[in-house]
């Protein structure tokens, strides 16, 4: 059941208001408030945890076995290795079964809640936080309020009395509610039914941050001419996006749609092809055949009646084959038609007329710059106080539960570093 307090008064206060609450901002909420600080987290849907209960098909994919920085696109290599080594996919397993929630992980290397529902995974984090949540509320605006100067630890260069020396105004529809120190978990566009819509990119902009373009990641792709005789077809392939040279390449399952494109590779290489306007999307349905290596096979074939179908059967589905190979016996097929049918399996260009937008995005790419927050400690280097985490930061991942991760990495460290600071200022008197 949510934490919900159903009337605030008009103006309440708290030593850190967790603005959105999420995978990463209950991450936040629950590590923040396991010292002494009050936390308050704010989220504007009635319901905690709409796109974490459909995540993973309704089972949320919780996290991978193995999550590297090469795993995510958007901020340094370096800079996400540092937040990923703060808390590792092994922390994470024993984290959830401090919780009692046990993870299984399947052949693709994801992990899932051995319950294979996803409300398990909601219902242990909100038993385990400790903060007040509070629903229906949409964060408005967030003010920054100075009120003295601000002393800095020499060590750290991290405000040492910051959060008495400064109160943030969280205008919110129901209500006003004073901080300490915020964290920013609002997410990004991706699913706005859920809540996603983007507005936190306000607020982080009027907090002094800068966001860089934000566009749909992880989102089906639609063609010019969807090919109706292949819906429902999938099949493992490579595609790469291209322009003067190839930009990025990703192997996996591809589906054939009604609409166009979809399958994990498709998701995975979406970002690309969106964030490299004019670009070609490119798909090879033998991975590992090359224009030579193919044509060679086909040309060894000493059977005279054999066909590119024959030679090919059961390395592709049959549909897909059907529809590639040109009939008719090899060793009287053209050779202009031959090598035509060649590249076409193995250098096709599929015709993407755009994505589906963020109505169907798992994620969102793009978003405040890595570069602007501390990821020793998920501190704004823009405002004193300020901690972002999860998907409204530049960073985003591939399918398969390497944005659950980042979640709950970057959630835990702001939570936990806010709370650190709060108990800094306390012992110091200030």
């Amino acid at each position: 059941m949510d934490q919900r307090n159903d009337d605030p008064t008009d103006q309440r206060t708290c030593d850190i208001a967790v603005i959105g609450a999420g995978a990463a901002g209950l991450a936040a909420a629950i590590f923040a408030a396991r010292g002494e600080a009050k936390v308050i987290a704010l989220d504007g849907a009635p319901r905690i945890g709409a796109k974490i209960l459909i995540s993973g098909g309704g089972r949320c994919n919780v996290t991978h076995d193995v999550v590297t920085p090469d795993d995510f696109n958007g901020g340094s290599r370096n800079a996400i290795a540092k937040v990923l080594r703060t808390f590792t996919v092994a922390q994470t397993i024993d984290w959830f079964a401090s919780m009692g929630v046990t993870l299984k992980r399947e052949e693709t290397g994801k992990l899932f809640p051995t319950t294979d529902r996803a409300r398990t995974v909601i219902d242990a984090l909100l038993r385990e936080c400790r903060a007040e949540v509070v629903t229906g509320c949409r964060v408005e605006t967030v003010v920054r309020w100075p009120v003295g100067p601000l002393v800095r630890g020499p060590a750290t260069d991290q405000p040492t009395n910051g959060p008495t020396d400064q109160r943030f105004i969280v205008h919110t529809t129901r209500g006003v509610f004073r901080a300490r120190c915020v964290i920013l978990a609002t997410g990004g566009r991706s699913v706005p039914k859920t809540g996603s819509d983007g507005h936190g990119y306000a607020i982080a902009r009027a907090l002094g941050h800068s966001v860089s373009d934000v566009f749909p990641a992880l989102v089906p792709l639609v063609m010019d001419e969807p090919l109706a005789e292949l819906s429902g077809t999938s099949a493992n392939v490579e595609l790469s996006v291209v322009a003067q040279k190839v930009l990025h390449r990703e192997r996996g399952s591809m589906l054939f749609t009604h609409f166009g494109l979809s399958g994990p590779v498709v998701l995975d290489i979406s970002r690309h092809w969106i964030a490299n306007p004019g670009s070609r999307l490119i798909a090879n349905f033998l991975p590992g055949e090359t224009f030579d290596s193919l044509e060679r096979l086909l040309l060894g074939n000493d059977n005279p009646r054999a066909t590119i179908a024959s030679v090919l059967r059961g390395r592709l589905p049959e549909r897909l084959l059907a529809f590639l190979a040109p009939p008719g016996p090899l060793s009287k097929m053209p050779k202009d038609v031959r090598r035509g049918a060649v590249r076409g399996i193995v250098e096709r260009e599929i015709p993407i007329a755009r994505d589906r937008g963020f109505d169907y995005a798992e994620v969102t790419a793009g978003g405040v710059p890595l570069n602007e927050v501390d990821v020793a400690t998920m501190a704004s280097r823009q405002c004193d106080g300020l901690y972002l985490c999860g998907e409204i930061l530049d960073v985003d991942g591939k399918i398969g539960g390497y944005n659950f991760q980042w979640a709950w990495a970057t959630g835990r460290l702001a939570g936990m570093s806010a709370l650190g600071l709060l108990l800094r200022c306390r012992l110091s008197a200030c």
